[in-house]
């Protein structure tokens, strides 16, 4: 899908053609560098680097800034209180004018050299999405060393293939090249969560986009830490399960159900240790397991649920923890007071601490994602 018009900006010797969106958090002292390779892959003019920064502790958005006043290519979105490379590809491709538009990061695994055959291959029509892949014939993943990411990502592979239909050899790559015409018309449909973009985008299409591998070096970075851990697994899930099922129940609040089911067990160890050992009534012992079961699922939905949120320092994690505590205090209460009234008229334990989980549940996923992780 070629584009009609080529804006051409004040200052520019050649027409904008390509906006390079680098999602950032905590890249402070890459994004300099990686300008200079990018100008040393594409030349001096005709491209443009859009920084989307999740208010990066580092000052990242403060150094795009910097760069900013000298070099009107580059330019910045500072994001407060949103998460997420995946939002972040999605606003700059609503940021550009630019008719073609890269998404690659800011750590220097990727390549800005693939960028010249990559927009070549999408100009003449040879394909709808120019891919650089990590598995393609020619790429080597030597300099990341990590082995074990290399068999997660391989098995990835396999299933995202059989949920978008299209045959390539690393859909979750997370540098590509596309038209802007057609990423902004896939973006009212995308999930915007996690991580994984190009499996959205993909998946999105009413008709298989037509994609072409380009062998990538895959490099270690050259500074900070990677914003990925071994929740990759659960966010991958997560693009398959939103768009299989994510119109039927929305993606984030299966997953806190998820983590719910899972604080079941540990409501109800709490609650048997209590009954059983420590010989307490139902009421105390709900209450005790009620509270324990909250800090659970505060902790597993923090690492999980709401990764793209995390919070991380002490502080945050201290108040964001009271602020779960309090949010989930009134389904707390109608929990403990439902399944103890059920219990009082004969219902066996079990289905009464049920009951009571099952009233409280949509309770705490409305207020903690508005008050805990939407505020902190």
């Amino acid at each position: 899908m070629n584009p009609q018009t080529q804006p051409v900006v004040a200052g520019r010797t050649d027409p904008l053609d390509l906006a390079i969106i680098l999602p950032t958090l905590n890249e402070r002292d890459n994004l300099a560098p990686l300008v200079e390779r990018i100008e040393g892959a594409l030349g001096a003019s005709g491209w443009e680097v859009l920084i989307v920064d999740d208010n990066s502790a580092d000052g990242t958005s403060d150094e795009a800034r910097r760069l900013s006043l000298t070099d009107s290519r580059v330019r910045v979105i500072q994001r407060i209180g949103r998460r997420g490379l995946s939002s972040a590809a999605i606003e700059g491709f609503c940021a550009t004018a630019a008719p073609y538009v890269a998404v690659m990061d800011a750590d220097h695994q990727h390549d800005p050299k693939l960028l010249v055959d990559m927009l070549a291959a999408v100009k003449s029509g040879e394909a709808e999405v120019a891919v650089a892949s990590r598995f393609a014939e020619g790429a080597s993943m030597e300099e990341w060393g990590r082995p074990d990411r290399e068999k997660l990502s391989s098995v990835a592979n396999f299933l995202a293939r059989k949920l978008t239909g299209v045959e390539l050899s690393d859909p979750m790559s997370g540098f590509f090249l596309l038209p802007a015409e057609t990423a902004r018309k896939l973006v009212p449909n995308l999930s915007g969560i996690g991580f994984k973009i190009l499996l959205d985008l993909l998946a999105t299409s009413d008709t298989p986009l037509k994609v072409k591998d380009f062998p990538m070096n895959f490099s270690a970075r050259r500074s900070g830490e990677s914003k990925l851990d071994r929740a990759i697994a659960l966010d991958f899930l997560a693009g398959l399960y939103d768009k299989s099922f994510g119109r039927v129940i929305p993606t984030r609040f299966a997953l806190f159900g998820t983590v719910g089911v899972l604080g079941i067990g540990v409501h109800m160890a709490i609650l048997y240790a209590f009954l059983l050992v420590a010989s307490t009534d139902f009421s105390w012992s709900q209450a005790v397991a009620t509270f324990g079961a909250m800090t659970f699922n505060f902790w597993l939905n923090n690492f999980l649920t709401y990764r793209d949120r995390r919070l991380k320092s002490a502080d945050k994690v201290f108040w964001g923890w009271v602020s779960f505590i309090a949010a989930c205090s009134i389904g707390a209460f109608a929990n403990v007071a439902v399944a103890t009234t059920l219990h009082d008229r004969g219902l066996h334990e079990v289905l009464a601490a049920l009951v009571g989980i099952g009233i409280g549940s949509v309770w705490n996923y409305a207020l903690s994602s508005r008050f805990v992780w939407g505020r902190y």
